[in-house]
Formats: C-alpha cells, sequence, structure tokens
C-alpha cells in the first residue's frame, strides 16, 4: 500500500515562547498520539492529532496521516489514552481553580 506523504504541520511560534509543543505524547510502535492545550476566550480545550512514522527509499523518517487496516488497533488505543490523559488534566485545572 502506497503511503500518503503528509507535511507534517508547521509549529505555531510566539515570540515570547518558541514553538508550541504537545503537553503530551503516546506512541506505541510506529504509530503517535499529541495531545494540543489551547485556549480561546480564558477556558483551556485540548485537540489529539495522530501520526504513522515510516521510512523512504533514502532512509529519511516521515510522518502521514494515512493508516493501513494493522495499524487501526493502535490508533484506538492511543486515542482512548489521550481521552484519559485529557479528562485528567481537566480534573486538575478544575482542582487548581478551586483553590
Amino acid at each position: 500500500m502506497p503511503s500518503k506523504n503528509a507535511q507534517p504541520a508547521s509549529p505555531t511560534k510566539n515570540a515570547a515562547t518558541g514553538p508550541k509543543l504537545p503537553v503530551k505524547t503516546f506512541r506505541l510502535g510506529r504509530i503517535k498520539a499529541a495531545v494540543w492545550e489551547n485556549e480561546a476566550d480564558q477556558k483551556k480545550f485540548f485537540n489529539v492529532t495522530f501520526a504513522r512514522t515510516y521510512m523512504d527509499e533514502a532512509r529519511n523518517f516521515h510522518d502521514t496521516d494515512s493508516y493501513g487496516r494493522d495499524d487501526l488497533p493502535l490508533v484506538a488505543k492511543l486515542a482512548d489514552q489521550a481521552h484519559t490523559f485529557i479528562f485528567e488534566r481537566l480534573a486538575e485545572l478544575k482542582a487548581e481553580q478551586s483553590e
């Protein structure tokens, strides 16, 4: 199955802090999930991106957002881990606000 070449998204840059990084990255084999924390209207929210790492003929590593049949159980497990992490992080944020 040919791989879809996907350029990684350009990290959001802030002049004061540099490139924005995920707050948590989960990995199972060649599949990874990155959890991103964002803020709008003084409320925090989270997004998750998934990627599969592969090596091209020149032996360079790349990420793609295309998954094969055997990758899907790993994507599902990573989605569950990210979901749990986000709920735990939201509970921490709520506890910090009530102090």
